[in-house]
């Protein structure tokens, strides 16, 4: 099926992030969540990478995705520095940690090629994301991907990517031989980031990404996080992705939406639907879902491939002409 220029399997996709490049190296499955060994991930419209850079980026966190099982009590203990639960959701604060395009254009691409991917790619300025779309373009041939999204929108970097977005459009969407999608943040002015991003040719918007989000401890004062503030995911944002979604809409915004924020069931997929989209992506809500230990992974991942399903029968969309099928 297709969504304007870009092509997927189907209309669930997954976010940028939660299963790390789409393919584990260790047996913990660092990067993935454990109910992905479950769940064929060919069967997603698209499944999305962590967010890429010019360079190995540690961030808050590291690049390390090989770890003994001897070593996890230290990986949970890192984990708790960037990743936390709260009230109806999670906050992290990766901060982009990665291999770097590079890597893994040579050590993980070549190992989905089953899959059907969206590449994130990060930077800090256009010169930056040229850099990563040029390196995608001489890997990856035309029509072997679904589309580079570029995320001109994290809270995790401590950046005011308003500053660059304009430049990033101009600069690195017509350079891209891929279609290229433009992640939305709730926290930035999103209408007007739409519009610059349909006059840049840009094929499709993501929204949204976090809510810029700070959790404190009650007892000393000092922050969950190692990056102090972070993003807000889960079933906490998912009226302020609706809200998002509609909003665009309204303002005539006519490039086609891949909406992620809190969806976890068929229902929550038929809300933004009504709401405008015209494709779903499943993020930290069902990827990061709370269940003891890896016991109740399958059962988890048979829900997910019981969503899968249904939305693929799912038809009751709003008729756009930014749709084909």
């Amino acid at each position: 099926m297709r969504i304007g220029d870009i092509r997927l399997r189907n209309r669930v996709v997954t976010s940028s992030s939660l299963l790390g490049y789409g393919v584990a190296n260790s047996r913990l499955g660092y990067g993935m969540s454990p109910i992905a060994r479950f769940v064929p991930l060919a069967e997603f419209g698209a499944v999305t990478t962590r967010t890429l850079t010019v360079g190995p980026r540690e961030g808050h966190f590291t690049t390390r995705d090989d770890w003994p099982l001897r070593e996890l009590p230290g990986l949970l203990r890192r984990y708790r520095t960037v990743l936390r639960t709260t009230d109806a959701g999670f906050v992290n604060a990766f901060g982009w940690c990665n291999v770097g395009i590079d890597a893994y254009l040579r050590d993980y691409y070549p190992r989905t090629r089953d899959q059907w991917t969206i590449i994130s790619l990060g930077g800090f300025s256009a010169e930056e994301f040229v850099t990563l779309v040029d390196r995608v373009n001489a890997a990856v041939p035309a029509g072997d991907i679904a589309a580079v999204e570029l995320n001109v929108s994290c809270h995790n970097v401590n950046f005011d990517f308003s500053t660059i977005l304009q430049d990033v459009l101009d600069e690195a969407v017509p350079r891209s031989n891929h279609p290229v999608i433009l992640k939305l943040s709730p926290d930035y002015d999103y209408l007007r980031n739409a519009d610059q991003a349909a006059k840049a040719g840009v094929s499709a918007l993501t929204a949204i990404n976090t809510v810029k989000a700070l959790r404190l401890d009650p007892r000393t004062g000092k922050p969950w996080l190692a990056n102090r503030y972070g993003g807000l995911s889960g079933r906490a944002i998912k009226p302020i992705g609706l809200r998002v979604v509609s909003e665009l809409r309204e303002a005539g915004v006519t490039l086609p939406i891949i909406a992620t924020g809190g969806i976890r069931t068929v229902d929550d997929c038929r809300e933004y639907f009504w709401a405008g989209a015209d494709a779903v992506s499943l993020g930290s809500a069902t990827w990061l879902a709370s269940y003891p230990g890896y016991a109740l992974a399958p059962l988890r991942a048979l829900h997910v491939r019981r969503v899968l399903k249904a939305v693929r029968r799912y038809r009751a969309l709003p008729s756009r002409s930014s749709v084909s099928r």
